[in-house]
């Protein structure tokens, strides 16, 4: 059985390293590959599609852990969470680059396109909550102000996905498999919570 050193010195960097892996060969092909031409459209549909993939797989964590009682997987949602801010901030900084970081009409196209401002509020979701991760915001915040300024996870989740279908950037595979994820995650998540409070009036 895992101990918690394994855990820590084991699973977890190799969770690290697989996550990393595909910022990494998006680099290796943007910069020595033929999609070095034209690398934008690619880099900003796959560090996109990242995120949205390690959103799921972060919110996967808690039912994973409350279905086979391995209580440690819980140490893996918060390097999760990071990694799809990243993927997301990886996705806005390599659309803004195309443009050239024209910011006056980058703000101009996120406000005249419904996914783009879909896309855009998701994303600084995902960054607060990546900058408030840390333990001195846990402790300047408080924990219930905290948890509930993490609760942010489900509607950044549904903003990606949104962004993502609207901009007809899910293939026709990708579409049913991830809508289908995330209905049954969320869903999971209001049955729990709503679980919880019918318990306690029973108890």
């Amino acid at each position: 059985m895992l101990t918690a050193r394994h855990f820590r010195f084991g699973v977890k960097p190799a969770v690290f390293v697989c996550a990393s892996v595909p910022i990494l060969l998006l680099a290796y092909d943007a910069l020595w590959t033929p999609l070095r031409a034209n690398p934008y459209p690619t880099l900003v549909r796959e560090t996109g599609y990242w995120s949205l993939r390690f959103l799921i797989l972060c919110l996967a964590v808690t039912p994973l852990r409350v279905w086979s009682g391995w209580a440690a997987l819980v140490r893996l949602r918060r390097m999760l969470g990071l990694f799809a801010a990243f993927y997301a901030g990886a996705h806005f900084g390599v659309w803004a680059m195309d443009y050239g970081f024209d910011w006056p009409f980058i703000v101009g196209e996120i406000a005249a396109r419904t996914y783009l401002w879909i896309g855009f509020i998701g994303t600084a979701f995902l960054l607060l909550l990546a900058l408030t991760s840390v333990k001195p915001a846990l402790r300047a915040l408080g924990g219930q102000a905290w948890q509930r300024l993490h609760r942010l996870v489900y509607p950044a989740a549904i903003l990606a996905w949104l962004h993502y279908w609207l901009a007809g950037r899910l293939s026709a595979a990708e579409l049913p498999l991830d809508s289908f994820l995330l209905l049954v995650l969320l869903g999971w998540r209001l049955w729990r919570s709503g679980a919880k409070p019918a318990q306690s009036r029973h108890s």
